[in-house]
């Protein structure tokens, strides 16, 4: 039977790739999304994949949509907490609302999302949870100290989890992306992008979405059974850890 995998921010950027990715891997995913109805609705046209809207930032609200996919669906077997937002200040700048916007949604998400599903998992004997975590978690950021502070939570987090469930068929793992070709990143001017951005990347180009899926992808399979607590780094050469 297939596996049901669950996708935060799993309509847009890298966690559509993500949900693309695991549904034509043989997975029943079910694509988590926080506001953009019009893009979610897109997506689901698109590629016949449920899309499920709850504010990762909420426990309650998580356990009640993960209830709604284990209805559905099943229960989640593949986790992948992808979602995530950006208030970017610098620090002597940032406001409570700016700093605790961002670590509740890239941090304490990862809490919300994984305490319903962690006992079950633990039942089955099996589980794959993959944390999209980023470079700037690895090497900082100036303007981000609340995003790199999340992303470096993440990375922890990811490492206690993955010691704690290693015994019961459960694997945790981080991957930090860096400059990925999303919309957001490609509506930089090119000239900043030119100039500013490609000189850091040794390989010379942006990383594509699909390439940070495959990784999630690999990470769920079987074939990864023996890899937990590892922090996968997807930037092209850009910080080597």
């Amino acid at each position: 039977m297939a596996r049901v995998a669950v996708v935060t921010g799993g309509t847009r950027g890298i966690g559509a790739a993500v949900s693309k990715a695991l549904h034509a891997a043989g997975y029943k995913v079910a694509a988590n999304y926080a506001g953009n109805d019009a893009a979610a609705a897109s997506f689901k046209a698109e590629t016949g994949i449920p899309v499920y809207k709850w504010d990762v930032s909420s426990y309650e609200a998580c356990a009640a949509g993960l209830d709604s996919v284990k209805n559905d669906l099943g229960p989640t077997e593949v986790l992948v907490n992808n979602a995530g937002i950006t208030r970017d200040a610098m620090f002597h700048k940032m406001s409570p609302e700016q700093w605790y916007a961002v670590i509740n949604t890239n941090l304490n998400s990862l809490f919300n999302m994984c305490r319903p599903v962690i006992e079950g998992m633990r039942e089955r004997s099996f589980g794959r949870i993959i944390n999209i975590s980023s470079i700037n978690g690895q090497k900082g950021q100036m303007g981000q100290a609340n995003y790199s502070a999340s992303k470096a939570g993440d990375i922890g987090f990811t490492k206690a989890l993955a010691q704690e469930n290693a015994n019961r068929g459960i694997t945790v793992n981080a991957i930090c992306p860096g400059y990925i070709g999303t919309e957001m990143v490609r509506a930089v001017p090119q000239e900043v992008l030119a100039k500013r951005i490609l000189p850091q990347i040794p390989v010379g180009r942006l990383g594509e979405p699909e390439e940070v899926a495959r990784c999630v992808v690999f990470l769920a399979s079987d074939d990864a059974g023996f890899i937990t607590g590892s922090t996968l780094t997807a930037n092209g050469g850009q910080y080597m850890a």
